[in-house]
């Protein structure tokens, strides 16, 4: 079994998500329900709670899935960046700030008020548009043995080109990671 390296706070930009097998971050309309009893390596959360020195995300997300918790079952306390076309209709939240700026202005507040630890990205679209830009210093995925078959894709740019990526932590950066399942019920 692979050996996990411990997450490190090092001013990263990790877009980091849980996704199905077949590429959705969100079920329709945000639904985040399809991840309930989803499991992860002890200590995981922990980690991301260390070294998380703020967070940003999109609108959607915040209003449809997250709608004021706070991230890791309320342990993670820190600066929240919600980007938006309309900051003016956000419901106000403690230590949340709703920008309307271009995605590297938003990276750039959340790196400062990060304060050296890594800022997490929550947004399928803000990521694809970060990847773009090479703003994106590493993507964390964890897959959970679904599939949903609709919702939000983690990556979706129709007619783009590939982006080639390289695998963190493995002997072989460019080999393929072999997941294998069978259809059960829960």
């Amino acid at each position: 079994m692979e050996e996990f390296a411990a997450q490190r706070a090092e001013g990263k930009v990790l877009w980091h998500f849980a996704m199905s097998v077949d590429g959705f971050v969100a079920g329709p309309e945000h639904d985040m329900g399809w991840m309930a009893g989803a499991r992860v390596r002890p200590g995981l959360h922990e980690e991301y709670v260390r070294t998380t020195g703020a967070i940003l995300g999109g609108r959607d997300g915040w209003d449809g899935a997250i709608g004021g918790a706070r991230p890791y079952g309320g342990a993670w306390k820190g600066p929240i960046f919600v980007l938006t076309h309309h900051p003016e209709d956000a419901e106000p939240a403690e230590d949340v700030t709703f920008l309307s700026c271009d995605v590297a202005e938003a990276v750039r507040i959340a790196l400062e008020a990060a304060d050296g630890k890594n800022v997490e990205v929550f947004s399928a679209s803000i990521g694809r548009q970060l990847i773009e830009r090479g703003l994106i210093d590493e993507i964390d995925l964890h897959v959970l043995p679904v599939l949903l078959g609709d919702g939000i894709r983690l990556f979706d740019r129709p007619g783009g080109v590939p982006v080639r990526l390289r695998r963190v932590g493995g002997d072989e950066p460019t080999a393929a990671v072999n997941l294998r399942f069978r259809p059960g019920g829960a």
